[in-house]
């Protein structure tokens, strides 16, 4: 995993941003710059878990204006990654072959952002199958106003039923310990859309940057966006544009309302604006700063006679997961139990398949995991009516 570290001597131009999330912790210190390390690496999925991903358009018409190189093949591939970081919003890219008749295992990217792909030296795929290949980390440079800053990709091409498809995932990330308080805690900035940024807000949350802060070994992970609340308090977060640094200042004359859940609720997260709020109620009661809710999740955990630990999460609520928190008022959310079970059969020639559907109160999905994993999937017993019949088969997923 390539490593590199990067300060700004100038100021960058900022956004307001932020995100809901309880930690423990203390009061943070007075709003003041935090710097973050940047890190680099061709796994990034293995390291930062379910990022997300920006599809490149193809098309095999050269584009006007940019210089090319010689291509071996003669239907070579070009394709724009958007990026807000570059005045023209977008980086050209080009897919060759090796060899004539091979895979598309040769990338060209415009990685000083010159609009000249001629001076740039090929990438060669890390990974090359007939119908996929994998290239990265690519770094491409951004010219600020404060000096140039570097950025990677990682990129996968694909060719599944005469289907084109291409790719990008952030090959990079910003991490370091921040001090709230009195304490050390480690945080993350994750560019999830892919562009280039790390500090997107959106009200579609596959929009929004990512923030994850936490001990060591417990990050808890919020989307960008207004608040982040810590311990008892709040706070307002700048965060750098390209994720450089995180600044915190203290949020004044925040009201509250009550929440009332159903005791067997361990967690709450509710999403207000581009911030996601996560509260762990004590014995059915919590609180949320006054405002316009929509449910993200909850959770609840039990165990069963062997001590073995299951969990159901209710996700995908829509807007029927809607509500409202007043000042000094108390808000009642009735969610979690019980759950709704339904299976769907599909018959295609001489295959069935069997889809077994689990519904929360509000018609939200709701995922069911044994000891933090996807339990194996269930039996089928089919008997007949005399018992001449009696097999048992086995479900499997996918």
């Amino acid at each position: 995993m390539d490593r590199g570290f990067k300060m700004r001597k100038k100021i960058h131009p900022m956004f307001i941003a932020g995100l809901g999330l309880f930690v423990l912790a203390v009061a943070a210190q007075a709003s003041e710059r935090q710097w973050l390390r940047y890190y680099s690496g061709r796994e990034t999925r293995q390291i930062l878990g379910n990022i997300g991903s920006q599809q490149i358009s193809l098309s095999t018409d050269r584009p006007a204006g940019i210089k090319l190189p010689e291509f071996i093949s003669n239907s070579p591939l070009f394709g724009k990654w958007l990026t807000p970081m570059v005045k023209s919003g977008q980086v050209w890219m080009a897919l060759d072959r090796s060899k004539k008749d091979g895979p598309y295992d040769s990338l060209f990217v415009d990685s000083n952002t010159n609009d000249n792909l001629a001076d740039e030296t090929v990438v060669r795929a890390y990974q090359a199958e007939r119908l996929r290949s994998n290239f990265g980390p690519v770094k491409v440079v951004f010219d600020l106003e404060d000096g140039p800053v570097a950025y990677h990709l990682n990129l996968e091409f694909s060719n599944y039923n005469n289907r084109n498809r291409f790719s990008a995932t952030s090959g990079g990330w910003y991490e370091g310990t921040i001090t709230i308080g009195e304490q050390k805690k480690r945080c993350m900035l994750i560019d999830q859309n892919a562009n280039g940024t790390f500090n997107d807000e959106s009200d579609n949350a596959h929009e929004c940057d990512c923030i994850r802060i936490g001990d060591k070994d417990d990050l808890k992970t919020s989307f960008v966006g207004n608040e982040i609340v810590i311990g008892a308090a709040i706070y307002k977060a700048e965060i750098a544009r390209d994720g450089a640094f995180i600044k915190l200042a203290a949020a004044e004359d925040v009201k509250y309302g009550t929440i009332l859940l159903p005791e067997t609720i361990d967690e709450l997260q509710a999403k207000s604006g581009n911030a996601v709020f996560t509260i762990q109620p004590g014995r059915g009661t919590g609180r949320l700063p006054v405002g316009q809710y929509q449910i993200h999740l909850w959770r609840t955990k039990r165990k069963d006679e062997q001590g073995d630990a299951w969990t159901l999460t209710g996700q995908d609520f829509g807007r029927d997961g809607q509500f409202e928190v007043n000042d000094g008022e108390q808000t009642n959310l009735e969610i979690g139990e019980p759950i709704t079970c339904t299976m769907q059969i599909r018959k295609s020639g001489s295959t069935h398949s069997f889809s077994q559907i689990l519904r929360g109160r509000f018609g939200e999905s709701i995922v069911l995991s044994h000891g933090g994993s996807q339990p194996p999937p269930p039996k089928l017993n089919i008997k007949n009516t005399t018992g001449s019949y009696d097999r048992t088969y086995s479900f499997e997923y996918g």
